[in-house]
């Protein structure tokens, strides 16, 4: 895989998207925390640890190490101030013939609805193609969850099925809607 720790791009005149870092834990824990509440609706439950710079550091840890094996890539957008206001990951990265990968991704409530989640999403779906070579790249969101429904629509998503029971969120199993977007037909390689 392409090392993509120094890829950075402006996504607006104070955002940019760029991979994430250990030294991200922090800012991660501050705005997790910030939209605790805005997010519930979206997320499992998560412990009061996770809302820590410490919780944060483990999980970018473990995030860098599968991105360093090949199964992941995290990526943030950063405000103007360097710091954490979205998250971007793709995991599940499988190659060999599949070339797929799983994107998830959370908005900043105060910068919710303002096309960035769609800039960034595109973002991905490039670096997945050009980068890590891809062909395809498969999301969820909770059947209910509108506004990122929209944000895969406007990013080339098209809807393939519905999984009853798929994530545990909010306390209780919910049924998703999956997408998938395919980069391009090209076979993989040798």
């Amino acid at each position: 895989m392409t090392d993509h720790r120094h890829h950075h791009r402006p996504l607006a005149a104070d955002v940019t998207f760029r991979p994430a870092v250990i030294e991200d834990a922090p800012s991660f824990a501050a705005a997790l925390a910030r939209n605790r509440a805005y997010m519930s609706r979206w997320e499992p439950v998560r412990p009061v640890s996770f809302f820590t710079a410490e919780g944060q550091a483990a999980r970018l840890a473990e995030l860098l190490a599968d991105r360093d094996a090949g199964r992941a890539m995290p990526w943030v957008l950063a405000d103007g101030q360097g710091q954490v206001i979205a998250g971007f990951t793709l995991s599940r990265i499988a190659l060999g013939p599949y070339r797929s990968g799983l994107l998830g991704y959370w908005v900043d409530a105060g910068r919710a609805g303002r096309g960035l989640a769609t800039a960034a999403v595109g973002a991905v779906c490039e670096a997945a193609r050009d980068d890590l070579g891809l062909h395809r790249i498969e999301a969820a969101t909770v059947i209910d969850n509108a506004a990122s429904q929209r944000v895969l629509a406007k990013s080339g998503f098209e809807r393939f099925g519905t999984a009853p029971g798929y994530l545990h969120i909010a306390g209780r199993w919910r049924d998703h809607h999956l997408f998938q977007r395919l980069l391009h037909d090209d076979p993989p390689p040798s």
